[in-house]
């Protein structure tokens, strides 16, 4: 098997077909005439129908304002003063408060500030598009409306999952026939491209220029991994796995479990879209090594 450079030779039982690299495995040649186009990525599903847009902008270091404003309009029969807020911390960039008035947060308006500059990584039309292609699947909660940086969506009854859930036969069944449904979703007829490539590139893109001569000595130079993606793209494309409607992100706390229903929900849609198969399960397998492998007994 081919590998990329500088890596050891690696002791998999399998082997790829060897062929000789052709221009159009060339990495980034797409990508980067997609982006001289103005291609943010590979376009994702129409959007189902208009989602109601507020010109207000919140601030994410000091969110309850905002957020209270937005809850005016999308629930004006609500008495500010009776209105009940929590945070939620376990971001990483995205700010979130849950805006309610009964204790039973039946009705429960999620309030989501995007983090700073997460739109140079992240397409938030085609974030919408995912949403309600998901939604209208009954995959997805409802979506309220959208405003200068953020949007605003059903509070999705459940728990969260933790290293501690995920492990359990009875949870990691659900979350395969959860992904199975939405890997069913059906690009209406067109062709879909994987969106990993130019997800890729443009990350790369992004941070190239950010690595620090410092660090020469642990990160490697810029053309080695330049070297790599393009033997990443070059032989992973030839693995023929199927393209589908993919999460792109199922870490533990992005699955919820609703222990009433019997079911698990997958929330946050940034990633979303067209991808290897191959891709979605695999990055679910990956988030273990965060956490969950960890917490084995023993």
């Amino acid at each position: 098997m081919a590998v990329p450079p500088s890596a050891p030779q690696p002791r998999a039982s399998f082997h790829l077909r060897r062929h000789t690299p052709c221009p159009q495995c060339s990495w980034g040649m797409e990508e980067k005439a997609a982006a001289s186009a103005g291609c943010r990525e590979p376009p994702g599903p129409p959007r189902a129908a208009a989602v109601a847009y507020f010109g207000i902008s919140v601030d994410p270091d000091d969110i309850l304002p905002g957020a209270l404003r937005l809850i005016q309009e999308l629930r004006p029969h609500w008495k500010p003063e009776q209105v009940r807020t929590k945070r939620f911390t376990d971001g990483i960039t995205n700010k979130l408060v849950a805006c309610y008035v009964e204790e039973d947060m039946q009705d429960c308006v999620l309030v989501r500030v995007y983090g700073e500059r997460t739109e140079l990584l992240v397409d938030r039309e085609n974030e919408v598009r995912n949403f309600q292609l998901l939604r209208a699947h009954g995959c997805a909660p409802r979506l309220y409306c959208t405003f200068q940086n953020g949007l605003c969506y059903e509070y999705m009854q459940g728990v969260a999952l933790g290293p501690e859930h995920i492990r359990e036969p009875q949870l990691f069944r659900l979350i395969a026939l959860e992904m199975a449904k939405i890997h069913t979703i059906h690009a209406n007829g067109s062709l879909p491209k994987p969106t990993l490539w130019h997800k890729m590139y443009n990350y790369f893109t992004l941070v190239k220029n950010e690595i620090n001569p410092s660090l020469s000595a642990d990160v490697p130079k810029v053309e080695v991994l330049e070297q790599e993606l393009a033997w990443l793209k070059e032989h992973l494309s030839q693995l023929e796995s199927p393209v589908v409607f993919c999460h792109n992100d199922l870490l533990c706390k992005n699955i919820i479990y609703d222990s009433i229903k019997g079911h698990v929900r997958f929330i946050d849609y940034e990633y979303a879209g067209y991808n290897y198969q191959a891709f979605d399960i695999g990055n679910h397998f990956n988030e273990f090594a965060d956490g969950v492998l960890l917490c084995r007994p023993g």
